[in-house]
């Protein structure tokens, strides 16, 4: 490097290196370099042009260009249309950045020029090795480049001097600006002919890659077009016999029987199936029927599986997130999994979930799919009332197809899906055959791997199919059924449950759908609770799932047309978006009276309680009873007043006051139909207390079931009984001894604040219930 520094012009040039010896032209639209290009035209012409290291960078500074660049001489200036200058530079030498002002109206370099290089190749051999060396490189190089002419490749081969030759194949062979880069800050001689040489000889091993891919491209297309005029000259000919497309079919099928993973069989059977109806090409009618057929069995999991998750926490979470409550279900779903675990093996158990409607028993399903990753088929048996529905058509009837059990495992793709049966008890029967009689085989896991649809006619796989049955109400369901199944009773939801259910699933669910942001409607605990109490009466929650969309809607209409940012409700504006109270619920009677007692009933809704009268009348002994009551309920207060007769004595009733007065029992809520034995005592004690003229304790409900001799039997539905008196604030409940296991088992939620009282006979009752 020379000594002489000098400051001059800067142009930091973007995606382009100018080498020297370069006559070159290019745009600029940079004001900075627009005023470099002008100052420099005022002074000597001589402009130092250098490269930015990013070509996206707006206003370079000395870090962002090349510390090598080359000082060029301006030969022409020509303006063009939007703003650009289009200037003509011939390279004149290297020269090394050494400083860049930046702060001016352009970029001023300092720079150092460098010496010619005084060390050139003295040794006549060395240098005539180089120039060969080279001419080889360059004329392979040209050979495969066809931008390279012939009169350049001449004008190149004729070149005695190394620098020069370098120079000028460096200047007219297209690189990417890096590379040029690398040759202008190669100063020496012998270095930068080691940089050109290295270059060109990646060039040509990319260019002969290149090349021979594209004749590889070419013989295959090649060989594609011979095919595909082989093909259209054999379709024209099928079309004219009218076999266009069935032998391509045929071809499909059998590439596909190749490659189903099925038993040896079965593959065999859809073999005979295909030869079938290869020989049936002339009749449209048989080969429709067989092609149906075989795409059928095709589109079977035989033996393809899906990996069940054996990760018991990951599924515990995912069973606790999407749902609130539900213990029972969870659990057996937990053991399943564990025995899976630990067995690698085992039938999939049968699940019947039962109870009232909205209690998540059909999204409990979907869960467990989730959790077990399975995949998930829903088959709906409401209202079905065809045998063929499961067991599927015989083929010999037009339009015949598989049964939905059938169907079901097509869809899932695999044979082990969790597969669930939706409203088992809905569906009936009649003189096309027996829905559960059908069903008995699919849920009877002794015999449900060999099942055989009419349609397949092979036999299936169901073993590992985990099912799920769902049920209002079992009574409907044939008890052979019923005994195949594992029942899991999913009751009522307490308000508490119902507030959780609210505020982590349905809240967030509907605020997401109405497009109301996370802060923007905020619901009290005590309006929620009004919500459940006032405005809905259900065991589930989908009565509140609707009235929490339809606060959600005028809490939308809030936010855009009155501007609100947040709504917030509470009990007291709760009015505003629900409208009054839809259902009131009867609360215990502030003081003991003769002749009423509050007894408790189950309703497909939950629970409630019944007040029942009593009143005494001068007549000839006449047992009255309204209500609507039906007949169990009615044989109920007949035995009632049987075992009052009985033990008349004991309370000092005369045997005259029976004859002499007439007995009415009335239930109010006329227009409800009510029916059940669960009444008895609260019947009984109600006639004792008008009879005998004592005060029934007014925060004491009763439910049991009583016999002729007086005592009491067990009767079902009591978690909803006991919330429902909680609900009524009743701080006392008579409960049948025999439920005693039944009320251990309840959470302490349901239990709590309420005395609950354990009786074997009408005489227990009568002592807990008079005053």
């Amino acid at each position: 490097m020379s000594n002489l520094i000098s400051v001059i012009p800067a142009v930091a040039l973007r995606g382009t290196t100018i080498l020297p010896d370069m006559i070159v032209h290019f745009d600029v639209s940079r004001e900075k370099s627009v005023k470099a290009i002008e100052a420099a035209m005022l002074q000597d012409q001589k402009v130092f042009l250098v490269t930015q290291k990013d070509p996206e960078t707006v206003d370079p500074g000395l870090l962002d260009v090349y510390k090598i660049g080359t000082i060029a001489t301006i030969k022409q200036v020509a303006k063009l249309p939007k703003n650009l200058t289009r200037v003509l530079v011939e390279g004149l030498e290297r020269a090394e950045l050494t400083a860049l002002e930046t702060e001016g109206a352009y970029l001023e370099a300092e720079v150092a020029a460098f010496e010619k290089s005084e060390q050139a190749i003295t040794n006549e051999n060395e240098k005539e090795a180089m120039l060969r060396s080279m001419r080889d490189i360059f004329a392979l190089y040209a050979k495969d480049n066809k931008r390279i002419s012939n009169d350049l490749l001449h004008q190149i081969m004729e070149i005695d001097d190394v620098e020069k030759m370098v120079d000028q194949i460096s200047i007219n062979i297209a690189l990417p600006f890096e590379k040029k880069q690398s040759l202008l800050e190669a100063v020496d001689v012998a270095q930068r002919y080691e940089v050109l040489g290295i270059i060109l000889s990646n060039e040509i091993e990319v260019m002969q890659i290149r090349t021979e891919l594209q004749e590889k491209i070419k013989e295959k297309i090649d060989r594609h077009q011979k095919e595909y005029i082989l093909r259209e000259q054999m379709k024209v000919i099928r079309e004219e016999l009218g076999e266009d497309n069935v032998q391509s079919e045929i071809a499909a099928f059998r590439e596909k029987t190749a490659a189903l993973r099925a038993p040896k069989e079965i593959k065999d059977r859809i073999q005979t199936e295909i030869r079938r109806f290869e020989n049936q090409i002339g009749n449209p009618s048989e080969s429709g029927v067989s092609r149906g057929y075989i795409e059928t069995l095709l589109g079977l999991p035989w033996n393809k599986v899906s990996k069940d998750n054996q990760n018991l926490p990951k599924a515990k979470d995912v069973l606790e997130a999407e749902h609130y409550g539900l213990e029972k279900v969870k659990e057996r779903i937990m053991e399943f999994l564990a025995v899976r675990a630990l067995t690698k093996k085992g039938n999939s158990p049968i699940l019947c979930l039962v109870g009232p409607p909205g209690t998540g028993k059909t999204s409990i399903a979907r869960s467990v799919a989730k959790a077990l990753n399975k995949k998930y088929v829903r088959i709906s048996l409401g209202g079905v009332r065809d045998e063929a529905e499961i067991r599927g058509h015989r083929r010999t009837y037009v339009g015949a197809m598989p049964g939905r059990i059938v169907q079901g495992m097509a869809q899932a793709g695999v044979k082990n899906p969790l597969m669930l049966l939706d409203e088992i008890d809905k569906s009936s029967s009649d003189y096309k055959g027996d829905t559960a009689s059908a069903l008995l085989e699919v849920l009877d896991s002794e015999q449900n791997s060999k099942f055989i649809d009419h349609y397949v006619e092979l036999p299936t796989d169901l073993s590992e199919v985990l099912f799920i049955a769902t049920a209002n109400d079992i009574q409907t369901i044939p008890r052979p059924l019923l005994d195949r199944m594992e029942l899991i009773e999913v009751s009522s939801y307490t308000e508490n449950e119902k507030v959780h259910i609210a505020k982590e699933h349905l809240l967030p669910k509907q605020m997401e759908e109405n497009g109301i942001g996370k802060n923007q409607l905020v619901i009290a605990d005590e309006a929620m609770l009004e919500i459940i109490s006032g405005y809905t009466k259900e065991a589930g929650v989908r009565s509140l799932e609707r009235k929490l969309a339809q606060i959600c809607r005028k809490t939308a209409r809030k936010l855009l047309e009155e501007g609100q940012e947040k709504v917030q409700i509470d009990k007291e504006n709760l009015e505003q978006y629900l409208g009054r109270h839809r259902y009131n619920f009867q609360m215990a009677n502030k003081e003991p009276q003769v002749g009423i007692v509050r007894g408790l009933a189950w309703t497909s809704v939950g629970g409630d309680t019944l007040q029942i009268e009593v009143n005494i009348m001068p007549g000839k002994g006449e047992f009255l009873l309204t209500g609507q009551l039906g007949d169990v309920m009615k044989e109920s207060a007949q035995t009632g007043i049987s075992y009052i007769r009985s033990v008349a004595e004991h309370y000092h009733i005369s045997r005259e006051f029976f004859k002499e007065n007439d007995i009415h029992i009335h239930i109010p809520e006329g227009a409800v139909p009510k029916d059940g034995p669960s009444a008895g005592i609260t019947m009984a004690t109600a006639m004792v207390s008008a009879m005998t003229g004592a005060c029934v304790r007014a925060d004491l409900a009763m439910t049991g079931e009583i016999t002729l001799r007086g005592r009491v039997l067990p009767i079902g539905g009591l978690k909803e009984k006991l919330l429902a008196a909680k609900k009524a604030g009743m701080n006392t409940v008579l409960v049948p001894a025999e439920n005693r296991p039944d009320v251990e088992e309840m959470e302490q939620e349901i239990t709590e604040n309420l005395e609950i009282c354990f009786v074997e006979t009408m005489e227990d009752v009568l002592k807990k219930a008079l005053l």
